[in-house]
């Protein structure tokens, strides 16, 4: 795969990588928390966009490893494996995102685990905080038979260009970009901030390969269908609309309230068509208008020189039923795609180990994360089947229903996340065993999705199911039980469009079991044939599923047994602290002077390996900090950059306390009307400098009248 920001290769002055410089920085930034010469908040926010992120367990971290569209190979699952019994628990958890978590961390060993994973290629960096988060893909790219062409490159190209780029680093809320392989969106990208879908056009005789590309959308407690930007956009501009798009939510989104902070409420604020406007004054900012991603990097397999022997198990009737359960032929003939179920995507550094010499052994080192927390096998020979089943069924991998009904998705919930109200992954076991036990028909249905998160947030993905499920609590007199609200019919529809799962009614969690159970009961005997459960949902209505399951919903007499949540054995007590998924807000005056400081250094970086637009944005950056330091001194709060500009002008430059010669924002938007050269990097770097050093002066001795140059 290409890259566009080779990181490892930049030697900045003192002789040290990119790469380098983080971990050494984290590394000085724990040590300064730890005497209490840092801001708090502000080493916050550092920690989280480098994948640390506080447990509900005081005292330890959540590390976060991005892999990108969910790529990984035999060599990093074991030093996964590793590292998680070096540093965590021996316990491995896939995400609904396709990234890796480890638990239980010591904050004071983040900067040498960091190092360790960087040996394998793997990164922290930006894995958590406001930033470009993960970009994720259908783990069937390259062998979707589906699909135009292979999105892997293209996904590759974005993620590598958007790691450490100025851009992403401070945001008002974090950015979730996705690639679906084909028309069925089986990326979800109209539940994506940006989303791509593979297109292609024939123009003057050729195939030009493109995308359709959707945005503002969203999950969490008020979810949002994405809008469609473009129906046809060519592939050598994703990455620099992308960009564009990301600049406007930088400056116009929102700062001060989390919960309105993402882009899914910018465009529902403005329009999709105004925030496409707002970026295309952007492009002239930009180091390329167009850049072309070299999308003929197609995996082939290789030919391994290894006979696989047939075995009687193919004639089995248990073969027959895991082959169609969890395989599927590739658009390459002769090669199989193979699921391997990772109950709620956990899975211990020892068994980790076992199913990398499986990759290893009978597919290619191409193994893909799946959204369902599963993991894919590709390039399976088919004439490895039987032989790859015995192994499987050896080791216990074997489990049908991979990606199906008995396949349930689940966020940690409770078990670490401040922000679980009621337990996931408890419940989550339970519902499996009614599938498997009393609907052994519907195990391997992939019509229906079971999803369930600890709270309204949606790491579980609750609004993206066709029976979903989120935590709550419900109160009885003066008990609180643990409580699950059940959504129903959601799901992508295809070609970027999807549903929101409707919200039907809150019950005690205990009573999960018997909610499914009547609800797979009614669909076995009430859907017509081939009949999908969305189908149905919307056949027989809303209401007809809620006095279905009303009964349920009655909390006047509650057991005692009720009041204990699943895998408890105490009394259950809310208990929900503060949320880091989304970062933090910094409005101190002094940690956003340190932040101007930090990004003209940032800036000064820059200029020697000619990245002239980064230097830029670092600028800009130093520009909104320091200025919006000078607001809040004045206490004018401000929740978008945008607003700063504004602001500044009418508190400091109208009353003649700064001048520019023009105003601050027609300095400081400068940016959007002269390409990124040498000439005006450091002429608009230099202007930063002065500005910067008059604010030091005037909070030394309120002068007025400053002028800048």
């Amino acid at each position: 795969m290409q890259s566009f920001r080779t990181e490892t290769e930049i030697i900045l002055p003192g002789g040290k990588t990119v790469i380098e410089k983080d971990i050494l920085e984290l590394e000085e930034k724990i040590r300064r928390f730890r005497n209490g010469t840092i801001d708090p908040e502000k080493f916050r926010s550092l920690r989280l966009a480098r994948g640390v992120y506080g447990q509900r367990q005081q005292g330890v971290q959540m590390v976060r490893i991005k892999i990108p569209y969910g790529k990984i190979s035999p060599a990093q699952l074991r030093r996964i494996a590793d590292l998680t019994e070096e540093f965590s628990t021996a316990n491995i958890h896939f995400t609904t995102r396709q990234d890796v978590q480890l638990h239980f961390v010591s904050l004071d060993r983040t900067p040498e685990l960091w190092a360790k994973l960087e040996e394998s290629d793997l990164t922290m960096r930006e894995a958590c905080g406001n930033t470009v988060r993960n970009v994720t893909a259908s783990p069937e790219a390259g062998i979707d038979p589906e699909e135009p062409f292979d999105i892997t490159p293209y996904a590759d190209a974005l993620f590598r260009y958007f790691l450490r780029h100025p851009v992403g680093q401070d945001m008002g809320r974090k950015i979730k970009i996705a690639f679906s392989s084909s028309e069925k969106d089986s990326a979800f990208t109209f539940m994506h901030d940006v989303g791509f879908i593979p297109r292609v056009e024939i123009r003057e005789g050729k195939i030009v390969r493109g995308f359709k590309v959707l945005i503002g959308g969203g999950l969490g407690a008020q979810p949002f269908t994405a809008r469609t930007a473009f129906e046809f956009l060519p592939a050598e501009e994703i990455i620099p609309f992308t960009e564009t798009l990301l600049r406007v939510f930088d400056r116009y989104g929102e700062r001060n309230n989390r919960h309105k902070a993402r882009l899914k409420y910018l465009v529902n604020q403005l329009g999709a068509d105004e925030v496409l406007r707002f970026a295309s004054l952007e492009r002239i900012s930009l180091a390329k208008q167009k850049i072309p991603i070299d999308g003929s990097a197609v995996f082939s397999p290789a030919k391994k020189e290894k006979t696989f022997t047939t075995f009687r198990v193919s004639e089995s009737e248990e073969f027959k039923t895991w082959k169609d359960a969890n395989t599927f032929p590739q658009k390459q003939d002769g090669w199989y795609g193979v699921y391997v179920k990772i109950t709620l995507g956990n899975i211990s550094s020892v068994r980790a180990r076992v199913l990398a010499s499986l990759i290893e052994e009978f597919s290619e080192d191409d193994a893909r994360v799946t959204p369902g927390q599963s993991i894919l096998l590709r390039f399976v020979p088919a004439n490895a089947l039987p032989a790859l089943f015995t192994a499987l069924k050896e080791n216990d991998f074997h489990a049908t229903g991979a990606e199906s009904l008995a396949d349930i998705t689940a966020c940690p919930g409770t078990d670490t996340c401040n922000l679980g109200i009621s337990n996931s992954t408890g419940v989550a076991l339970e519902l499996e065993k009614v599938v498997r036990e009393e609907f052994p028909e519907l195990v391997a249905e992939k019509n229906i999705s079971i999803r369930i998160s600890g709270c309204m947030n949606s790491c579980g993905q609750h609004s993206l199911a066709q029976i979903g499920f989120h935590g709550s609590s419900v109160k009885a007199g003066t008990a609180v039980a643990p409580a699950l609200q059940l959504l129903l019919g959601g799901g992508p529809t295809g070609s970027g469009n999807g549903r929101i799962a409707e919200k039907i009614g809150k019950f005690p969690g205990r009573r999960a079991p018997a909610v499914l159970r009547t609800l797979l009961a009614d669909f076995r005997t009430n859907a017509n044939r081939d009949e999908t459960f969305n189908d149905y949902f919307d056949r027989a209505g809303k209401n007809y599923f809620y006095n279905l399951v009303k009964p349920f919903f009655d909390v006047k007499t509650l057991a005692e047994s009720e009041l204990i949540d699943w895998g408890q054995e105490e009394r259950f007590v809310p208990a929900i602290g503060v949320g880091e998924c989304a970062g933090v807000k910094i409005d101190l005056v002094s940690v956003l002077i340190a932040e101007a400081e930090d990004s003209l250094a940032a800036a000064e970086e820059n200029l020697p390996e000619t990245r002239y637009a980064d230097a830029i944005y670092k600028t800009y950056n130093a520009f909104i900090h320091s200025a919006k330091a000078l607001l809040l001194s004045k206490e004018v709060h401000v929740n978008t950059q945008h607003g700063v500009l504004n602001d500044f002008d009418r508190h400091f430059v109208e009353t003649g306390e700064f001048s520019f010669g023009k105003s601050f924002r027609e300095t400081v938007l400068e940016l959007n009307r002269e390409k990124p050269s040498e000439e005006f990097a450091r002429k608009y770097l230099g202007t930063a400098n002065d500005f910067f050093r008059q604010i030091g002066q005037y909070r030394k001795t309120g002068q007025h009248g400053l002028l800048l140059n």
